[in-house]
């Protein structure tokens, strides 16, 4: 560098500080005196952490000198341009999309400065040996020296670390850390997911030790006895954790309704080495074949499982309901239970199918007749009511997937959704009520930038959407119920959810727009969320009446914590999906040359994605794949349109599709047509070319 010259520095500005309210006021102009800008340069050095729920790169400035969060941002590649994956720094061109949400298009990744980790699968040579990597954005495979392979085996699953040095014909070198067993396992899916993502499988001797000195529940000072009380668990036919129970019972014109949570906080305490693990892990990981849970057996299918004839400690909310759901008061109290039965969501909706005669009959009319009433205040509060397809997947006895069926959505489960609704409804306002610090649970209306594309979107297929001032969860529950049984309907309620601004969790009550709810926290699952296991810490102190005012050391913790939380929680979504996939894909490989129906989900530049509609398995379509013509990407309108034969390909289109390839290491599927498709029903209609239609302007103009 010559003397006298700065150096450039990516360091994005100072953010001002957000509102504490819902809705968010204009930004100071920065030209202001004394005003913080808002704004991220427009072009910064990012550093990769992640990849959201629909599979965009996610990322953070490299520099943040904010005091608050920096501002989430979405990647996107142009494909010129080795891939980025977790962990690299890029450098990338910005565009603010929303006050908190920019774009960034890479321009070029940028050298690591330090060893990265490596996940593959070991290949032997004379040397030494090869790791083809497992990330389907990571494209370079690593050399490893005989002196560093670990004594792997030809198709194990290793993990290790890249070695600073010069590489050589062109592959970095690596170091074998781990062996993780074969590729072709069993469980091998899950494993990778939990590798690829970095998640704490194993509990500290500590952390088992303290759980196992916890005692068995005994009524004390302090506690309500609740054990006479007919309350119920109801949960999945495999559900291990049982942490809700309910009970309902007539009121005069309403109802009288409990739901009874384990009382987690009791016995993972504050600065103890379970809190310090719970916090780490965030949450409990649910991949098909097995749980990654957030506290030690002993605790989380142990003694605050809410299992059947058992004393078991809990936190209650009482709760007094009118005939139309509407909340007239609640009461928390720390109570002792023993819950009558462990029900499952089949038991439940067999009684109200068939009415037969099931012992626990009384008890499961009383709760559906008091859920009428709650979902007559949902139906009417206008909560987001999509309606997609869930598949479960379904393994032999040896572990190896043997079917993907569709998962019945009963209306059990609508019931204690709504039970568990009302709860933290109740949980939020009594925090809200006391001064007393709490995380909720936020969910943001979709961006400008959303809402304008699904407008477009939605009014080529023939519907339009109220996108003024106010825009709520019943505007687009409206077009839902216009598209029901429609051809349409997957491809509307698919644009619909990605529309939505992904959940997270702060200190601040900011709304839930979903759910159309002006407060709402999480309180019904603390054996497998730490937001609820910190909210129940709150409540418990609030009951016992020594609820001092936080201070603001307490409330700049609290923010950390929502903040560590929503970073756990996308973690383990995209854990999740990533082994589902790689499940998927096993299963898929024993169909390559098979046909199926599908339905086209989304598209990129690339090509399409299209699900097929008997198991919801998603593959790609390369737009080289697209024979007959050469297919431009109309990214405006969402489809591509063939140069010749003007055929489309567009979010919603069913297609015969056929499985070309499935790659078990990076968990990718290709298809191809099996057959033409037909024209969609209803075409979008790409503008007229302006050039085009100015010519002829001039010409009638000539005339």
């Amino acid at each position: 560098m010559k003397k006298g010259k700065k150096p450039h520095s990516s360091s994005p500005k100072p953010k001002p500080k957000p509102s504490h309210k819902p809705k968010h006021k204009r930004p100071p102009r920065p030209d202001h005196k004394g005003a913080k800008s808002t704004t991220l340069r427009d072009v910064s050095v990012l550093v990769i952490t992640g990849q959201n729920e629909e599979g965009d790169l996610i990322a953070e400035p490299l520099k943040w000198d904010g005091k608050h969060r920096p501002p989430h941002i979405v990647v996107t590649e142009s494909g010129r341009q080795q891939a980025a994956v977790k962990g690299d720094r890029v450098l990338a061109k910005m565009r603010k999309v929303h006050p908190h949400l920019y774009q960034a298009l890479v321009i070029r990744v940028l050298p690591s400065e330090q060893p990265q980790n490596v996940l593959g699968v070991f290949v032997p040579t004379a040397g030494g040996g090869i790791i083809e990597p497992i990330s389907r954005k990571m494209k370079e495979s690593f050399m490893v020296d005989h002196a560093d392979t670990h004594g792997a085996q030809s198709g194990e699953l290793v993990s290790g670390v890249t070695l600073m040095g010069m590489p050589s014909m062109g592959m970095s070198y690596a170091k074998i850390t781990d062996r993780l067993g074969r590729l072709d396992s069993p469980r091998a899916a899950s494993l990778i997911a939990s590798h690829m993502h970095s998640l704490p499988s194993l509990f500290s001797k500590d952390v088992i030790a303290e759980a196992e000195a916890a005692e068995p529940p005994v009524l004390g000072k302090g506690r309500t006895d609740l054990r006479d009380i007919p309350l119920v668990t109801i949960d999945g036919e495999d559900a291990r954790d049982f942490d809700d129970a309910v009970f309902a019972e007539k009121d005069g014109d309403g109802w009288h309704l409990i739901v009874a949570i384990a009382d987690v906080a009791y016995y993972v305490e504050e600065d103890s080495a379970l809190d310090a693990c719970a916090f780490e892990r965030g949450n409990s990981v649910y991949f098909p074949d097995r749980v990654i849970p957030m506290l030690p057996e002993r605790l989380s299918n142990g003694l605050c499982s809410l299992v059947p004839n058992e004393d078991r400690y809990c936190l209650a909310v009482h709760l007094w309901i009118d005939a139309h759901g509407n909340m007239k008061r609640y009461e928390f109290v720390r109570g002792l239970m023993r819950s009558r039965a462990r029900l499952t969501y089949n038991d439940v909706q067999g009684v109200c199918d068939t009415n037969n005669d099931h012992p626990q009959r009384q008890i499961i009319e009383l709760l559906y007749q008091a859920y009428t009433a709650l979902a007559y205040e949902r139906d009417h509060r206008g909560s987001l009511d999509l309606n997609l397809p869930e598949f479960k997947i379904i393994f032999d006895d040896a572990g190896n997937v043997s079917a993907i069926t569709p998962r019945a959505r009963l209306e059990s489960h609508r019931l204690i959704e709504a039970y568990m609704i009302a709860a933290n409804v109740a949980a939020a306002d009594f925090l809200l009520k006391k001064h007393a610090p709490g995380i909720y649970r936020v969910h943001e209306p979709p961006s400008e930038d959303k809402l304008e594309e699904l407008t477009n979107l939605l009014k080529m297929a023939g519907y339009s959407l109220h996108t003024g001032a106010g825009v709520k969860a019943a505007h687009f529950n409206r077009i839902l119920k216009q598209v029901e049984g429609k051809p349409e309907a997957y491809m509307v309620n698919t644009a619909i959810l990605r529309s939505q601004m992904q959940a997270y969790y702060a200190h601040e009550n900011l709304g839930h727009f979903g759910l159309s709810l002006e407060k709402y926290c999480h309180f019904t699952s603390p054996i497998r969320r730490y937001s609820d296991l910190v909210v129940h810490r709150s409540l418990a102190h609030a009951i016992e009446g020594h609820m001092d005012k936080p201070s603001k050391q307490y409330n700049a913790r609290l923010g950390e914590i929502a903040l560590h939380i929503s970073d756990t929680e996308r973690r383990a979504m995209m854990a999740e999906r990533d082994a589902s996939d790689r499940y998927k894909v096993s299963y898929m490989s024993k169909h390559i040359g098979n046909s199926f129906s599908g339905t086209i989900v989304s598209l990129n530049e690339y090509g399409l994605f299209v699900s097929i509609n008997e198991t919801g398995v998603t593959g790609f379509i390369p737009v080289r794949n697209l024979q007959g013509d050469f297919f431009n990407y109309d990214k405006r309108h969402a489809c591509f349109k063939g140069q010749r034969t003007n055929q489309i390909f567009q979010i919603g289109q069913p297609l015969i599709i056929r499985v070309q390839a499935a790659n078990a290491i990076t968990g990718s599927l290709i298809f191809e047509l099996a057959q033409t498709p037909a024209q969609p029903d209803r075409p979008l209609r790409p503008k007229p070319d302006k050039h085009k239609r100015h010519g002829e302007q001039r010409r009638k103009h000539k005339r």
